[in-house]
């Protein structure tokens, strides 16, 4: 929680580990969410954050001509779609709502997907889905 909105603040944080970044004029329904979100093992970044981010490290990422790392061979086709809707930051309830599944369905999906790739949190999940050229920015 934090009144700097750089985002090299939010690189640094989230390289040390951050699993969550908002600012202080967050609203308090907001903050007690990204409390609850962060203590279930998932990550929170405050909505204009992700975007700036997405906006500027967008052209950093790969063009799709890359090779598809070994480690996403590793995953199921259902895994590889949980993935992908995941980077799109749709949440656990969406996921399933959009693949006909109960949301623990969901969930034990998005916990393989992190252990199969070693990945400690879903931001991990989406930088990755984004870095292996899984997804491409405004792409759906």
């Amino acid at each position: 929680l934090t009144t700097f909105d750089l985002d090299e603040y939010v690189v640094e944080a989230l390289r040390a580990g951050a699993s969550g970044f908002l600012l202080k004029d967050a609203p308090a329904a907001e903050l007690v969410q990204a409390i609850r979100v962060v203590a279930a093992g998932e990550a929170m970044l405050a909505p204009s954050i992700t975007r700036r981010l997405l906006d500027k490290y967008a052209t950093h990422l790969p063009s799709g001509d890359e090779p598809v790392p070994d480690t996403l061979h590793t995953l199921t086709d259902r895994e590889v779609e949980v993935l992908k809707l995941v980077a799109r930051g749709l949440s656990n309830a969406e996921i399933a709502a959009d693949l006909f599944v109960s949301e623990t369905t969901v969930k034990t999906h998005v916990g393989h997907v992190l252990t199969k790739l070693g990945l400690r949190d879903r931001v991990q999940a989406a930088v990755y889905a984004y870095e292996s050229g899984l997804v491409r920015p405004g792409a759906q």
